[in-house]
Formats: C-alpha cells, structure tokens, sequence
C-alpha cells in the first residue's frame, strides 16, 4: 500500500471518527468510541505500523498527517466529554431531588470500652483511700522489670518464654508488670506512699479464652510505718465490696512473688451464685482475684528505703479478669476484636 493510500485511509478514518464521535449520546458510548479510535489495536493504530513499509522520504510525510489526524480526534472527543458531561449533569440535577424537610441521619454516640470503663472504677475507689494515679514507660529495662523487685537470675519469668525482649537489647524488654513503676516512685519519692499503677504488660502467652499476651494491670503499693497485713486484708476488702456493690467473703492462699514476703492469693467469694457453687466459678464457689503481700525488706532497701523504719503492702490484679468476673464475660479475646455486637452491651 503506497503512502497515497495510506493517506487517504487517515482522511477517512478523520471523518469516520468525527461522525461518530457527534453520534454518541452517553459517556459510555463515547468511551466505546474512543477506544476504537484511540485504543492500541484502533484503526490509526494499523496505519501507524504501516509506516515501516515506507521510505525515508515517504515516513514523515505520513507520520504529520497521521498526528494532524489525530489531534482532530482527541480535539472532537474532549468537546464531546465536556458536552456529555454537562447534559447528563443537568439531567441528574432535575430528576434526583432532596426534601430538606426530611429529619437529618442520627449519628449513634460512641462509649467507652468496657476495660477503660473497669480501670476508671478501680482507680475511682482507691483514689477514696488516698491513692494516687503514676504511670511509667512500657518498654523497661531489666533491671527496673527484674532485678530491682528481687527477681533472682534463674527465675523462669526472666526466660524468653515468658517475656518479650527487644532487639534494642538483651536487657530491653516489654514490661511483665506494672511494678516497675512503683520502683520509679520509691526512687523519687520518699515515704509515706500510696500510689496506683494502671497500664499495659506484656507476656509470651498462648492466645486462648482465659490468656491474652496484652493485657491491663493495676498495682498498688502502700509504704509507711508500721504497716501490717491485716490493713492490706481490710483495703482489699472494702475494695471488692465497692467494685462488685455488695460485701463478700475472702480468703487468703499462700503463695510466693519475689517482690514480697509473706505473698499470697486473694479469692473472694463468687459474687454469681454467693459460694454455692455455679459455670463462672467452677462449681468451686471461689474466684481467684489477684495477687499481693507485704514489700520485700530487700526491695525496700534497693531503692534507698530503710525497711527498719518503713514496711508497706502492695497488690496487683488483672484487668481483663475483673471485667470478666464483674460482667460475666466468658472469653478474654472478645475484650480486643471491636465487635460492636460485644461492646454495644456495656
């Protein structure tokens, strides 16, 4: 095919593209027209890849006419667009319409999580006995997370298997407990104390119904003079009477924690079926609560504390247990999913 040919084939597929480009009446079938036009396997396109069948003389003769051609085209199709656009606007202004009049959307208020609202409670009651709310970093160091709350070196928790550690340091880690942070305070601060700490740990724990490896803590710590254990046993009774409204029965289980002495268990009485036994308890009708004891002399005296003159008592509970005794919740993990089929219930 000489370049003759090929010429008048472009000043047909112009006025081909033109005519049809005018003909459409919607945007997709401008699109259809396009594509046929403009598109790789277009009809320009074929008489592009006939220029290697030409001379060098012949070559830009034909590729200026094809661009002229071209421009001609996508010229007509943006006027087309533009047109098209304004004539289907105009039709979807005058049929789709909005009573004002109308009540506007309700926007459904948010709420807060049921761990947040647990922790407030907690913090609430102690805050009536003169506790005071502190916090501290959740990436520790061993020595604030282990050796400053007597951990000896061969304890298991100080295993890879119960702790996170960072790739910062083999002595950087997420924190096990919040009692690194009244380790912070005991440094800064001199007795008397009553403080709170409220926050997340982290243990390398199987996910199951009753473990979680996030979880929520709060420990208290008190330290004095002349502190006994009996006054530890009557703050934490009158703190399960306020945070389940009515008084129950206790029970102390011996136990061991590097970071006191004596150490114990606390189980109340199960507050679902008041010791009778029944499915949240067990059919033991004991619940295990949380943990606590007197400070450890040892403690006392790494943080500059003479335990000679000072003694104090301290506890920690978990967070997600007591939400899930208070409101009969049956698995830990539906505290992290954001279902609101869960949370829409508190």
């Amino acid at each position: 095919m000489g370049i003759e040919e090929l010429e008048e084939k472009l000043v047909a597929i112009e006025k081909k593209a033109l005519e049809a480009i005018e003909a459409t009446d919607s945007s997709e079938a401008l699109e259809s027209v396009r594509q046929q036009f403009q598109g790789k396997k277009s009809v320009l396109d074929e008489v592009m890849r006939r220029l290697k069948e030409l001379s060098q003389d012949e070559r830009p003769r034909l590729g200026q006419k094809a661009n002229v051609v071209k421009c001609a085209i996508e010229s007509s199709l943006k006027e087309r667009k533009n047109f098209l656009y304004r004539q289907e606007l105009n039709t979807r202004l005058s049929s789709e319409t909005i009573d004002v009049t109308l009540p506007g959307l309700g926007r459904k208020l948010g709420h807060t999580h049921p761990l947040t609202q647990i922790t407030s409670e907690i913090i609430t009651i102690f805050y009536g006995m003169g506790f005071s709310v502190v916090e501290g970093p959740e990436i520790e160091t061993d020595y604030y997370n282990f050796d400053a709350l007597n951990t000896p070196l061969d304890h298991p928790a100080r295993d890879s298997q119960d702790t996170f550690y960072t790739d910062t340091s083999d002595q950087v880690l997420l924190r096990s407990q919040t009692s690194t942070v009244q380790i912070r305070i005991m440094e800064r601060q001199k007795p008397p104390l009553r403080v709170l700490s409220p926050g997340r740990v982290y243990r390398n724990e199987e996910i199951n119904a009753r473990k979680y490896p996030l979880f929520h803590q709060v420990e208290g710590l008190l330290v004095d003079r002349d502190v006994t254990f009996g006054q530890l046993k009557g703050t934490l009774n009158e703190f399960i009477r306020l945070v389940f409204g009515k008084p129950l029965k206790t029970r102390f289980r011996p136990d061991f924690f590097p970071f006191t002495e004596p150490s114990a268990e606390l189980d109340c009485q199960c507050p679902f079926c008041m010791g009778e036994g029944c499915r949240t308890c067990g059919q033991r009708g004991w619940l295990e609560l949380l943990g606590c004891g007197m400070v450890d002399p040892n403690v006392l005296s790494g943080v500059g504390i003479d335990p000679e003159q000072w003694s104090g008592f301290a506890f920690g509970m978990g967070v997600e247990r007591l939400a899930m005794l208070k409101y009969g919740i049956n698995d830990i993990r539906h505290l992290f999913t954001s279902d609101l089929r869960f949370l829409e219930q508190f």
